[in-house]
């Protein structure tokens, strides 16, 4: 998205992200696995596209005027790129996140500018939901916009038209397989269907933690959750307009101990700090290349999405207090 002028803007550091070969993963799966770092974001995160999509798509729709105000319900990450975003267009944001989520997101929120509402972590079903409450303070603020992130499909259509084009440039042309986790479906939709548009064999699949439904939904055609996660961002209960249609080929579920276990690994053995989520989604691209690898595919290369820093979880994933107290391992230099 360069300025007409061909001058870039702060706006163009959204996007265009570097793909790495990760090492253990590959010798693991018996196959290349790739990872999206999503982390190289201004906003550190993969959210970062959704947003600047969803603003844009709002400009356009004439529905977000000079000096308004973007509404969101978030776990923190889309609100932080919506933050940034706003302040680089001259838009003021209010944020919705659960009281859960990580310390660090919350301050970080707060250091941009943000108008930060917490709300008790609750049910989908329950009117205080984040989403729920977001959607109430946009219509009741005067020039503002609601977001939507789970349902509005400038989300995906950030997938579409930007992440999997750059995964195929960037891997030549030359992709067996993709996954990822669900949030709002966006990336997990939104690249799959952009990587079938090059190519129909390539396979994607849903990666997902304990706690979500979608595993079941895709497993057996029955939503249904089984067990918790930690995990901030992804788990998802119902289909949402940006999972609605989602070219989903097989799917796979992920315990916290084993993302964690990629997490760790990745930091000690190759130096990229990252959140949990990453982690399951690194899993869940091992086990899509040996599922590959057992089906007869020929030297499989295989993408994830590394969603976030790890500095976003400092006082959670990083802190062997809190992990104990979650009944999780603790990495070996923090025991």
């Amino acid at each position: 998205m360069t300025a007409p002028s061909g001058v870039a803007t702060t706006l163009d550091l959204i996007g265009n992200t570097p793909l790495v070969l990760l090492k253990g993963p590959s010798a693991a799966a018996g196959c290349e696995i790739w990872g999206k770092c999503e982390f190289a974001n201004p906003g550190a995160s993969v959210k970062d596209r959704a947003a600047l999509w969803i603003v844009r798509d709002a400009e356009a729709r004439g529905t977000l005027k000079p000096g308004g105000t973007i509404v969101e319900g978030t776990a923190g990450n889309t609100g932080i790129g919506l933050a940034l975003v706003a302040n680089a267009l001259g838009y003021k944001t209010v944020i919705v996140m659960p009281e859960t989520q990580s310390r660090e997101k919350m301050d970080t929120l707060r250091a941009l500018g943000a108008e930060l509402v917490l709300v008790p972590a609750a049910p989908f079903s329950n009117p205080g939901h984040f989403v729920h409450t977001s959607r109430r303070l946009a219509e009741e603020t005067d020039g503002a916009v609601w977001a939507n992130q789970f349902d509005n499909i400038a989300n995906r259509k950030a997938h579409i038209e930007g992440t999997a084009p750059e995964i195929w440039e960037q891997m030549e042309h030359r992709i067996d397989g993709f996954t990822c986790a669900a949030g709002t479906g966006g990336t997990i939709a939104g690249v799959g269907l952009g990587l079938k548009a090059f190519d129909e064999t390539i396979r994607i699949a849903l990666t997902d933690p304990h706690g979500a439904a979608l595993y079941n939904y895709y497993a057996c055609g029955e939503l249904r959750a089984e067990g918790s996660s930690v995990a901030e961002g992804i788990g998802q209960g119902r289909i949402t307009a940006n999972l609605d249609g989602a070219p989903i080929d097989t799917q796979f579920r992920i315990s916290d101990e084993e993302g964690l276990e990629w997490v760790a690994r990745l930091l000690a053995e190759e130096g990229l700090c990252l959140g949990l989520s990453s982690g399951i989604n690194v899993a869940g691209a091992v086990a899509l290349g040996r599922q590959l690898v057992a089906d007869g595919r020929k030297a499989p290369r295989v993408a994830t999405i590394l969603c976030d820093t790890g500095f976003r979880y400092l006082s959670t994933l990083y802190n062997p207090e809190w992990l104990r107290a979650k009944n999780l391992p603790v990495f070996p230099w923090l025991a």
